[in-house]
């Protein structure tokens, strides 16, 4: 007995942040606990998942603590499902819980749980050992229940299965029927002499983390924190100390004894492996001769169909020598570091993606520098031409191996998948990810399970920032933000809010899958990795239950399939032009064609790749590219820090600055780029050059650079100096060039990564310019639902004078389409219309011709596509306008029109046929008698559902006031040099508010005028005094002012400086106001106007016979906007 009370306690039920909405502890955080406390060994026990086993043992066993590894499946016995705990015995035992997991989510339905059958653990029992599990785990269900007879004979079955590994847990919560579970257990035990173990279920590290992980578990089970119903554990699922296990279980030495000789019966963790690539030949053949045979014929393809060389004319060709040269030195390096297989399977699914018209990128990251990748298909982008370098992507002294990103048509990537799912059947998987308790997160899954009211809860989310470029965490929220810290200190429940938040922030919320990321093994799966399957989802492969680090440690390769919209964009335009010009392929474009450099030139880059951001659009027409190196150079600039040396750029490519190229002898490296540093591959080069550095060296270089590690760029600094003294340069000019490198280096761009997206950007810009309709249709078909972007796109449809046909019921598709000569807004657009619906609804009128009127489109549309809020959103958005436009009556009316049409559909279907209809005749004594909306409503309810305005423009009924207060538009604004401050009337479209690094609130301003949409940048002290005014749908008079950074006023900043609704405009009295008089009533309404403190200046003009006479009314009257419309002058206002 002494000997037992010496021994260390082991937690085998640790249930980690990967127990979803369960666990609330994270795997480093118990690290540094084990470490702390010296834990000898604990395990991981996580329900319905093995997600943090790699993880866990990696991390434990760092420290010198043994990891169990563990996890609770569900099981179906008879008509019954609970969780049962699993612990891996030994290395047969780990692949058995790996199957039964896997099998959990594979073998399932949708209908229950993801859950194995009893007899699969029967079935799949060598190494492991069996817990019976706690009160709320499978045999405590049963007990509860009442059903102890089914409880008895589960232990009858494990305890013959398996023998001396099955133990009878027994746990001291105090949870509910807690005791009487234990006393059931103790008398089981005895019955059919089962082992009982000592066990606590530890669900966080800290007793004060009780209170939130309640919260927790509510959040998991979507209830609320006083709903007596719920499930409760109480405070008693921390981690506690060898000590309180011992003194807790210190009548039971017996659970205490197999507790410590546990895990000394466990002899196995998962370790970590080097990358495993399946065999790509089916004949077993070697894989470096087969990439090296497919490269040289790609090699050769490529010259014939590129360069136009013949195969006979090919050996004696420089350019082809220095090619296959190039060729050979890469397939040396690859074949060497074993990654043959990896270029060999990439290619093989890039090819069959072509060969089925499947539209894939020319090239994506550091892989499109490979020349490997070009004779193989993997890429586009020919990397001599644009001097681009393969050991950017691969070199014997990369530490980690290296991927192809590849960027698949959007529409298309899920038939690729397919393709995978033929070709390596169980040996492929998507990648799980798990989405985080992040700041706003947490604040509206805590606020709903404390019961607070949802707009209470949402006022406070929204004074959290939202930026995914610079997540901020929950404090950092709330110490630069007045108002939340204010509200914690005046509000307990937001106090109480904000401390469950701030424990939970951080912790696994959901699970989900990586629908880019797949892996590929050389094996089943599951013999590597647990699986797990999304039924609600529509993925066609499984994904690892590991997430993307731990499967990358667990030796699966990671191939990304990434869906770049773009594609799609250029396919759909290219299969619109076909039908017009067969002969038209985008790949094989002129790609120094000047009218679509002078397009980008211009700025005009709406809906081109990469190249639209107001900023890029402003660089653009200063750097006025006019060749593909331009366009690859601003893709790497734009961006913060590099950003900087576009003017730099600008100035040299125009002569007005002499290039600075450090030293002669890298004039020929920097020369494409003015002198300018743009490139990680130009600082290799210069690495080479200067150096004598090989290529290989020369990454480890840029890397050390990037990662800016003080003693490997001291060490690096060294090398550089001493190998160009070697080269005949002084250390003072070499110790001088590396520090003006070392910044660039820094934030230097991937130069493959860029030409590739360059290429893409130029493909859009070319149909732009030539194919506008064809583009415009594709594009926006592709965002039906983004209806800020379709703003945008509308505006430029505007600009290019192309004739756009608002909503119409008779005339427009479910998608955006044109006839050359008019462009059809797209109905599928309209929010609330689904797409299928709308798509039904004009099949019926393309096949039986136009609705003639409201009652002709009841009788012939199925009611099922045609719900309340579909015709909602097509009233407001004018859609019926032609057959009926009065659209107050038809959307007060809906009601009726629902049930009309049910009414026809059902009389339909029992050939009920009313003798005294006409299916053309208008009948709407259904539709309720009552005027239209006036202009104010119908163009906000056309808001409401397009996003925009089409019909007409809410600016046009303000009009009159523009001269009086001096407004033009943004556009002439932004571009008359000598305008440095003026008025502007705009529409708000979206507000994106943000903080800055001090916590001030800011915000970006999306607007429309008569003539564009643009962009604001309101600063803080402006946006914290308009908050309320910069409200969606509001039209409003903004003063700008604009300052010059350079002589040459290129460089401009525009200052918003006051804002002011239209309405507080308009409802003020008039300056001066011009009329035409047409009769002597309308004159006597101007002259009965008041005189008291008259501020109107009045001026009216009278026509007769061909000749107009001018007068001016010698005492002022008052006038505003409603006197106007009351009066019913509107028309009479002269406008200069």
């Amino acid at each position: 007995m002494q000997e037992s009370i010496n021994k260390l306690y082991n937690h085998l039920k640790i249930h980690s942040q990967y127990s979803i909405c369960e666990g609330a502890i994270k795997i480093d955080n118990l690290k540094d606990f084990c470490k702390a406390n010296k834990i000898q060994s604990v395990g991981i026990s996580d329900t319905h998942n093995l997600s943090g086993a790699l993880e866990f043992s990696e991390n434990l066993s760092s420290i010198g603590t043994q990891p169990i590894i563990g996890t609770q499946i569900l099981f179906k016995y008879k008509n019954f499902f609970g969780l049962i705990p699993l612990i891996a015995k030994d290395k047969d035992g780990y692949k058995n819980i790996i199957e039964l997991s896997s099998k959990s989510y594979l073998d399932n339905d949708n209908l229950n749980d993801p859950h194995c059958n009893f007899d699969d653990l029967r079935a799949n029992n060598d190494g492991i050992i069996v817990l019976s599990g706690s009160i709320n785990c499978l045999i405590g269900k049963l007990f509860n229940k009442g059903l102890s007879d089914e409880a008895d004979n589960i232990y009858k079955i494990l305890s013959e299965t398996f023998i001396d590994n099955f133990y009878i847990e027994i746990q001291r919560h105090n949870d509910l029927n807690e005791k009487q579970f234990e006393t059931f257990n103790l008398n089981l035990s005895k019955k059919y002499n089962l082992p009982i173990i000592a066990t606590n279920e530890v669900y966080y590290l800290d007793r004060s983390m009780h209170e939130a992980h309640d919260a927790l578990m509510c959040i998991g089970q979507k209830t609320y924190i006083n709903d007596t119903n719920r499930l409760k554990l109480s405070n008693q699922h921390y981690l506690k100390s060898s000590d309180e296990m011992k003194e807790l279980f210190k009548d039971l030495p017996e659970a205490l004894e197999n507790n410590f000789i546990l895990p000394y019966r466990c002899d196995y963790r998962p370790l970590p492996s080097k990358p495993i690539l399946p065999n790509i030949s089916s004949e077993n053949k070697n894989n470096n001769k087969i990439l090296e045979k497919n490269s040289l014929e790609g090699l050769r393809e490529k010259f014939k169909t590129i360069f136009e060389i013949d195969l006979e004319k090919l050996y004696n060709n420089e350019k082809f020598k220095l090619y296959n040269d190039r060729l050979n030195h890469e397939i040396k390096i690859i074949t060497e570091m074993n990654y043959a297989g990896y270029f060999l399977i990439v290619s093989d699914y890039i090819k069959w993606a072509k060969k089925n018209n499947i539209p894939v990128g020319p090239g994506r990251g550091s892989g499109a520098g490979s020349l490997v990748a070009w004779c193989l298909s993997i890429t586009d982008i020919d990397p001599i031409k644009f001097n681009l370098i393969f050991e950017r992507f691969l070199n014997p002294d990369r530490i980690s191996m290296p991927d192809f990103d590849i960027d698949f048509c959007e529409e298309k990537r899920d038939l690729v998948f397919e393709y995978l799912t033929k070709k390596y059947k169980d040996s492929v998987a998507h990648i799980i990810t798990f989405g985080k308790l992040k700041a706003r997160m947490v604040i509206r899954d805590v606020g709903r399970v404390l019961g607070l009211p949802y707009g209470f809860i949402d006022s406070i989310c929204k004074m959290i920032p939202f930026d995914p470029s610079r997540p901020l965490k929950l404090q950092e929220c709330i110490n630069v933000e007045p108002r939340l810290q204010k509200l914690i200190q005046e509000d307990k429940r937001v106090e109480r809010l904000i401390e469950l938040s701030l424990k939970l922030e951080g912790l696994n919320r959901n699970i989900a899958t990586h629908a880019a990321g797949v892996v590929i093994a050389d094996k089943k799966l599951t013999n590597t990795v647990p699986l797990y399957k999304d039924t609600s989802a529509d993925f066609l492969l499984p994904s690892t239950q590991f997430d993307m680090y731990s499967a990358e440690n667990a030796g699966l390769v990671k191939f990304d399939f990434l869906g770049l919209k773009t594609l799609t964009v250029i396919d759909r335009s290219q299969k619109i032009v076909n039908k017009k010009n067969p002969n038209f392929k985008i790949e094989k474009i002129d790609y120094e064609d000047q009218k679509v450099y002078d397009l980008l030139s211009r700025g005009k880059t709406v809906g081109l790749f990469q190249l639209e951001s107001s900023g890029m659009k402003d660089a653009l027409i200063n750097m006025k590219p006019n060749r593909l190196e331009d366009i690859i150079a601003l893709v790497a600039l734009y961006r913060p820090g590099p950003m900087n040396n576009i003017p730099i750029y600008n100035e040299c490519k125009h002569g007005k600055r002499e290039p600075d190229y450090l030293h002669p002898k890298l004039e020929v490296i920097l020369k494409p780029t003015y002198g300018v540093i743009i490139y990680q591959e130009q600082v290799m080069q210069i690495a080479q050059e200067l150096s004598g550095f090989t290529a290989g060296e020369a990454d480890i270089l840029r890397r050390a650079m990037g990662k800016k590690k003080r003693s490997e760029l001291e060490k690096q600094k060294q090398r550089f100096i001493e190998g160009a003294y070697k080269n005949g340069i002084s250390k003072e000019v070499s110790a001088g060039i590396f520090l003006k490198i070392e910044p660039f280096a820094e934030y230097g761009f991937n130069k493959s990564h860029a030409a590739a997206y360059a290429v893409i950007a130029y493909q859009t810009a070319y149909l732009k310019n030539y194919y506008p309709h064809e583009f415009f249709a594709a594009s926006m078909s592709m965002e039906l639902s983004n209806q800020n972007k379709l703003s945008e796109f509308y505006e430029e449809l505007k600009r290019l004078n192309i004739n756009v046909i608002r909503p119409d019921i008779n005339t427009c598709f479910a998608d955006f389409t044109s006839n050359g000569k008019d462009f059809f807004y797209a109905l599928g657009a309209i929010k609330n219309v689904g797409y299928e619906a709308i798509s039904n609804v004009v099949k019926e009128r393309t096949e039986n011709g136009k609705y003639k009127n409201i009652s002709d489109f009841l009788n012939r549309v199925n009611p099922k596509n045609i719900n309340k809020l579909q015709l909602e959103g097509l009233v407001r958005a004018g859609v019926f306008d032609e057959i009926n436009d009065n659209r107050q009556s038809l959307f007060n009316s809906i009601p009726n029109i629902i049930l009309k049409s049910k009414n026809n559909f059902e009389n339909k279907m029992t050939n009920q046929i009313n003798l005294f209809d006409d299916e053309f005749k208008s009948n709407d004594d259904f539709l309720e008698k009552i005027d239209d909306w006036n202009f104010d409503t119908k163009l906000s309810k056309e808001f409401e559902t397009l996003g925009f305005f089409i019909s007409d423009h809410p600016l046009n009924q303000y009009k009159i006031i523009f001269n009086q207060y001096n407004i033009v538009n943004y556009d002439y604004f932004e571009n008359e040099r000598n305008s440095l401050s003026s008025n502007i009337a705009c529409t708000v479209l979206k507000v994106q508010e943000k903080k800055t690094q001090k916590g001030n609130s800011y915000a970006i301003v999306k607007l429309s005028d008569l003539s564009s949409v643009f962009e604001l940048f309101i600063f803080s002290d402006i946006f914290e005094l308009n908050r309320d005014k910069l409200i969606e749908g509001n039209s409003l008079m903004i003063t700008l002012m604009k300052n010059y950074s350079d002589e040459a006023k290129t460089q401009k900043k525009i200052n918003v400086k006051k804002i002011v609704t239209l309405k507080e405009v308009i409802n003020s009295n008039f300056d001066e106001l011009k009329f035409k008089i047409n009769s002597i009533e309308e004159l006597t309404k101007l002259k009965s106007l008041s005189r008291k403190d008259g501020k109107t200046k009045i001026t009216f003009q009278i026509s007769d016979n061909h000749n107009n006479y001018t007068f001016i009314l010698k005492d002022k009257r008052n006038i505003d906007n409603n006197l106007i419309n009351e009066l019913k002058i509107r028309e009479n206002i002269l406008l200069d």
